[in-house]
């Protein structure tokens, strides 16, 4: 179990023990993440850090701790940020649903079908996801989706029936769900254990994007990319509200406004990582396989109903799901 004491213990030397303890120490800051260095999120998250440093004149110092180098795990990201073990960290919204099931509402399959209703869903969603933060003593400063998602496989199929029974690595419940409900055989790992996990055979497929593919060379282990976009999720870089509040006014507004100018950017980085990231996974071997429109559609029909069930289990996701589904004409 992931303890306060454990983390100190382990990474005092890193951390000093003592971050929130000094106004000197507070203006040199860690973020976490336990996306590698080369990672597009851990290289947006080093251009806000350099930015940051210019925009306060040097006051404020942010040092990206990449690779989990500091020992945490994707999925205590949130709680690590709350209980002041790192004063930033690059939280996966989708993998915190353990303390805040309502960060999983991107994820409903086939809910988003793109980056351009992804933003109209954060119209609605963005200030739950804010007061959630809010709720955790910490502060979201900005956002940036994962690009599109595939099904990275050794089996080669054209239907849902040559899928069954394979065993699939998926970050969060609703992929799991949603696997299940093909018939796969879904195991829900967090990233820093998924390449151990194909190299001893434990699976035979992952659920996440290019860019991760790229990450795990998955040229290594997999054959397979099906473009299935099943899910989306985002990325938030969150900051200690006690850190924050350490921070004078002026330094507050220049960050804040810092964050909201460089987001859209970051934006564009995730689409560009994708085209990029598949290319790379094409020339390592692996081979995309267009999904045939009969197996979309029957894709999407078995995991219908896994929208009703999530808006069931977390009923606050209910108004904000439905303004988004009314304005883009689909219905609820």
């Amino acid at each position: 179990m992931f303890t306060r004491r454990a983390f100190m213990v382990g990474t005092g030397a890193v951390l000093g023990g003592a971050i929130f303890d000094n106004a000197t120490a507070a203006t040199s800051l860690d973020l976490a993440t336990v996306w590698p260095d080369g990672n597009f999120h851990t290289t947006n998250a080093k251009r806000f850090a350099e930015e940051v440093g210019k925009v306060t004149n040097g006051e404020i110092k942010i040092t990206v701790q990449a690779g989990g180098s500091l020992g945490l795990k994707g999925p205590e990201q949130l709680r690590a940020v709350r209980d002041g073990l790192v004063p930033l960290a690059d939280v996966l919204n989708i993998q915190q649903i353990g303390d805040e099931p309502m960060l999983g509402t991107e994820s409903i399959p086939f809910l988003v079908s793109s980056d351009s209703e992804l933003k109209i869903l954060h119209k609605y969603l963005r200030p739950e996801y804010e007061a959630i933060a809010a709720k955790n003593n910490q502060k979201v400063l900005y956002m940036v989706p994962w690009p599109t998602q595939y099904l990275h496989l050794k089996v080669k199929t054209d239907n849902l029936d040559g899928l069954k029974g394979v065993k699939i690595r998926v970050p969060d419940k609703n992929a799991q769900d949603m696997c299940a409900a093909v018939g796969m055989a879904p195991v829900l790992i967090p990233w820093g254990e998924t390449i151990p996990a194909l190299a001893s055979g434990a699976v035979a497929g992952v659920s996440t994007s290019a860019v991760s593919g790229v990450d795990g060379k998955f040229w290594e282990f997999l054959k397979y990319i099906y473009p299935t976009n099943h899910t989306w999720s985002c990325q938030m870089v969150n900051v200690n509200l006690d850190t924050w509040k350490k921070f004078t006014p002026a330094q507050q507004k220049a960050i804040e406004e810092l964050a909201k100018k460089l987001e859209p950017d970051f934006w564009a980085e995730s689409l560009k990582a994708d085209k990029d990231s598949l290319k790379r996974l094409v020339d390592g071997g692996m081979e995309v396989v267009p999904v045939p429109p009969a197996m979309l559609k029957d894709f999407q029909a078995k995991t219908a109903p896994l929208l009703e069930a999530f808006l069931k289990r977390v009923p606050a996701s209910e108004k904000p799901v439905k303004a988004f589904l009314a304005e883009v004409k689909r219905p609820a």
